[in-house]
């Protein structure tokens, strides 16, 4: 296994800690966790792209468009 292989595993992570901090009352936690989120989108993106998931490269688009908007809708 290349080094752009190993990402999923990175992605994994950033994407269950998102998950745990966007349930978070606090409003400064789910900020952090919808940036988390950002970030696992792009560790996805290009472990997708290496791997030739297109289709989760197009679902991380669309999720990262929905984090902004859980970004914008948190402030």
């Amino acid at each position: 296994m290349d080094i752009v292989g190993l990402l999923q595993w990175p992605a994994m992570l950033t994407t269950v800690t998102a998950s745990w901090l966007v349930a978070s009352r606090a409003a400064p936690r789910r900020a952090a966790g919808f940036w988390c989120f950002l970030l696992s989108n792009v560790l996805w993106v290009l472990w997708g792209w290496h791997d030739h998931a297109y289709a989760l490269v197009v679902l991380q688009f669309c999720l990262a468009a929905l984090n902004a908007r859980g970004v914008y809708k948190n402030e």
